[in-house]
């Protein structure tokens, strides 16, 4: 059996890359959400091995010491991580991986995996994405000042990525990246 495909979804916070993954999943038969682990405290309506694996700080550590994770980051505060084994063996057997990940752990993932397809979603403005980041109605104005404050680090990094969809209107941009997919 060929090997699966690896595909990495990412761009800053608020930008509805989870929208996008979530509309994108049942066109795709086949493609495979990867669940990442966090150590932050779960957002309502998130179920853990569903959203993520909801860990705890040793937990993490010991999966960091014994090269547990594809990639893994702090990101405010809270770490987050693909695990190794759980992309591996669904690639092994054929499966195509999604990831839903930050930008720097999408170029983690493209340096240990060069064969990945990175696409990163833009948002169409930054006020259009503080909008959507106040609107989500998840986290505190601070955090919100300080996710669009990432913004332009993030953007820069945008010509690392094998594609760039802009989010302006959601049916176009699931439609592009479901283009890119098939086309991989």
């Amino acid at each position: 059996m060929s090997k699966g495909r690896l595909f990495a979804v990412s761009g800053p916070s608020g930008v509805g890359k989870g929208t996008i993954v979530e509309k994108l999943l049942p066109l795709c038969p086949g493609l495979e959400l990867s669940v990442s682990a966090t150590t932050r405290q779960p957002r309502v309506g998130e179920k853990n091995g569903v959203h993520y694996f909801f860990i705890t700080c040793e937990e993490f550590n010991k999966m960091i010491e014994e090269d547990g994770f594809l990639e893994y980051d702090v990101h405010f505060k809270n770490f987050y991580g693909t695990p190794k084994k759980f992309v591996f063996d669904r690639l092994n057997e054929g499966k195509d991986i999604l990831l839903e990940i930050d930008v720097n752990g999408a170029l983690k993932v493209k340096e240990n995996c060069p064969q990945a397809v990175l696409i990163f979603i833009m948002p169409p403005s930054v006020e259009e994405l503080r909008y959507r980041l106040l609107h989500r109605n998840t986290e505190a104005l601070e955090k919100i000042e300080e996710r669009i404050a990432r913004l332009d680090k993030e953007v820069l990094l945008k010509d690392k990525y094998d594609y760039t969809v802009v989010n302006d209107d959601l049916d176009t941009a699931v439609a592009a990246v479901l283009k890119i997919v098939k086309g991989e």
